[in-house]
C-alpha cells in the first residue's frame, strides 16, 4: 500500500478517542501522519489487553493490521508528534518523537485515559535524519520486555502489538521492519517540561503543568502551589518506581530525562536489560562506557532527573528566584528518604520481614554485599532463601562460613516475628519472582523469531506471564546463563 493514510471505520473494534494533549499549545508537537508500509501484518497480538482496553481482539487481530501499522486511521485519531528535550547522558538536547506518532487518547472502561502511540511509524519533524522505522528485533524485545515488567507488578508501558511492515531497513544490515503500537498513561515527560521551558513562554508551561495534573494527580489539581505539587507527586511516584527496579535486578539503561514519565510508569526500553549475577555497578548499555546509569546508581539519576523538572518549573513555584529554588530543593530533599522507605520496605517483603526492626536494612545489606563477593544470581538466591524460610535449613550450594553466619542471624531475625514458617514462605514467594526475562532467553526467542519461528517467543511470554509461579515448567527458565557465554550488551534500538 502506497500514498497517505487512509480512514478506517473501526466497526466493532471498540476504539473511543478523546484527544487532550492535542488541544494544548501547538508548540508542544506537530500533526504529521505515519508513511504507510508495503505489506503489514501482525506478528504478536495483546489479546488480553486488548480487551483490558475495551477493544474486539477478535476484531483487530481480523483488521486491524492495517490500522496497527499506521496505513490508516481510525476514526477520531488525530496523530501527532510529540515535541520534548532532554538530558542525555548530562547533556541537554533537543529531541522529538522521531518515529513515533502518539495516535490518540483511548477510552478505556471506566473513564480511563490511555494514549496509543505508533513506534517506527515513519520520519516526523523531529526526525534528525533517521528514516522514522524501526527493527522487528528490537520492537518484539520492548513487548518482551514490557509486559514482564507489567506482569510483576512494576508500572510500566505496555505493548499492544507488533506489525511487521514487509519491508527492510538499513541499520549495520537490512533488518525486517516492524511497527510497536504502545499503551502508556501518558507520554508527558521531564524533558516535556524542560522543552516548554526552554521556549520561554510561561503560559506553555503552566498549560503543561494544568494538563499534567488533571492527568495523573487530579487529588494535587487544587493544590495552592501547582508546580510543587507536581514536583512532589512525581517525588513519590519514581521513587516508588526505581525502588520496585531495585528489587527485581532491572537495570534500565538510559535513565535521560526524556525517558522519565511524569504518569510514573517504565517507559523505553532500549539497552534495559535484568541482572543474572548480582553486583551494584551492572551496566548492559553498549553506549553507557562510564557506567552513569548502572543499577545501583539508579536511585541518585532519578533524584537529578528530578532536579531538572524542578527547573522547569521555578517560574511557577514563587516569583522571587531565590525563594522558588528554596521551595523546590525543599520538595526534592525528600526523594532519598521516599527511595529508602520504598527499598526497605520492598527488601523486607523478599526476605519475608513482616514486620519493622531497626536492623533490617543493615541485614539486607549484609546479604547483598555477600551476594557480590560470591558472584551469586540476584533472583534465584532469593528463590533459594524462600525454601529455606520453610525448613530452616541452608541452602545447597550457598553455605560458605559468611553465608552461614548471616542465614543464622536471618533465622533468629524470622522467628522473632509471630508467624508461621508457611506465612513467611507465602509472603516471600508473593515479593521474590522465580523468572525473569533472562538475557540469553530473550536473545534465544528473538533469533528464532527473525528467522520466522515465533514458537519460543509465545513460550517466553506464556511463562514471564505467571512470574511468582513455581512449576516444572518454569525451571528451564530459571536457570542462569551457561558458562563461559560472553558479556551481555545491549544497543539502543527501540
Amino acid at each position: 500500500m502506497s500514498g497517505e493514510p487512509g480512514i478506517f471505520c473501526p466497526g466493532a473494534t471498540g476504539w473511543r478517542f478523546d484527544n487532550s494533549y492535542s488541544r494544548l499549545p501547538e508548540v508542544l508537537f506537530s500533526r504529521v501522519a505515519p508513511v504507510p508500509v508495503a505489506w503489514p501484518e501482525i506478528v504478536l497480538l495483546n489479546e488480553r489487553l486488548a480487551g483490558d482496553l475495551g477493544l474486539d481482539a477478535d476484531a483487530l487481530r481480523h483488521t486491524g493490521a492495517e490500522f496497527l501499522s499506521g496505513n490508516s486511521l481510525p476514526l477520531g485519531a488525530d496523530p501527532i508528534a510529540q515535541a520534548y528535550a532532554g538530558h542525555q547522558f548530562g547533556h541537554f538536547t533537543n529531541l522529538g518523537d522521531g518515529r513515533a506518532l502518539l495516535l490518540g487518547e483511548h477510552m478505556a472502561p471506566g473513564a480511563r485515559r490511555f494514549d496509543i502511540q505508533l513506534k517506527g511509524s515513519g520520519q516526523t519533524p523531529y526526525s534528525r535524519r533517521g528514516d522514522g522505522r524501526a527493527a522487528l528485533g528490537p520492537m518484539l524485545r520492548e513487548y518482551i520486555v514490557s509486559e514482564a515488567m507489567h506482569a510483576l507488578g512494576i508500572p510500566t508501558t505496555r505493548s499492544l502489538a507488533v506489525v511487521s511492515t514487509g519491508e527492510k531497513i538499513l541499520r549495520d544490515k537490512p533488518l525486517p521492519g516492524a511497527v510497536l503500537t504502545r499503551v502508556a498513561a501518558s507520554h508527558i515527560r521531564v524533558g516535556t517540561f524542560e522543552y516548554a521551558a526552554a521556549l520561554g513562554d510561561l503560559r506553555t508551561v503552566e498549560a503543561l503543568l494544568e494538563h499534567t495534573l488533571q492527568r495523573h494527580y487530579p487529588e494535587s489539581a487544587q493544590s495552592e502551589n501547582k508546580a510543587l505539587a507536581l514536583l512532589a507527586a512525581a517525588v513519590e511516584s519514581q521513587a516508588d518506581l526505581v525502588a520496585r527496579w531495585l528489587c527485581v535486578g532491572f537495570v534500565h539503561g538510559v535513565m535521560n530525562t526524556d525517558n522519565m514519565a511524569l504518569s510514573g510508569e517504565t517507559i523505553d526500553y532500549g539497552p534495559c536489560a535484568f541482572m543474572d549475577t548480582y553486583d551494584p555497578a551492572t551496566v548492559f548499555s553498549s553506549i553507557d562506557r562510564g557506567g552513569r546509569y548502572a543499577y545501583g546508581k539508579q536511585p541518585h539519576i532519578a533524584h537529578w532527573n528530578l532536579a531538572r523538572l524542578a527547573e522547569a518549573l521555578l517560574p511557577l513555584v514563587d516569583k522571587d528566584r531565590e525563594k522558588s529554588i528554596e521551595r523546590a530543593n525543599t520538595t526534592l530533599e525528600a526523594f532519598p528518604r521516599r527511595f529508602q522507605d520504598h527499598y526497605q520496605s520492598g527488601l523486607r517483603k523478599k526476605l519475608g520481614l513482616l514486620t519493622a526492626e531497626d536492623d533490617d536494612f543493615d541485614l539486607a545489606n549484609e546479604l547483598l554485599a555477600w551476594m557480590t563477593r560470591a558472584k551469586s544470581d540476584f533472583t534465584n538466591t532469593f528463590a533459594s532463601l524462600i525454601r529455606a524460610a520453610g525448613t530452616h535449613r541452608l541452602p545447597q550450594g550457598l553455605s560458605d562460613a559468611d553465608f552461614s553466619i548471616w542465614f543464622e542471624k536471618w533465622t533468629a531475625r524470622l522467628g522473632r516475628q509471630q508467624k508461621t514458617k508457611d506465612e513467611i514462605a507465602a509472603a516471600m514467594r508473593s515479593a521474590n519472582p522465580s523468572v525473569i526475562p533472562r538475557n540469553h532467553r530473550v536473545e534465544e526467542a528473538l533469533a528464532a523469531a527473525n528467522d520466522g519461528d515465533l514458537s519460543a517467543m509465545q513460550r517466553l511470554l506464556d511463562i514471564l506471564s505467571r512470574p511468582f509461579e513455581e512449576s516444572a515448567a518454569n525451571e528451564p527458565f530459571c536457570e542462569p546463563p551457561p558458562p563461559g557465554i560472553e558479556t551481555y550488551r545491549t544497543f539502543c534500538g527501540t
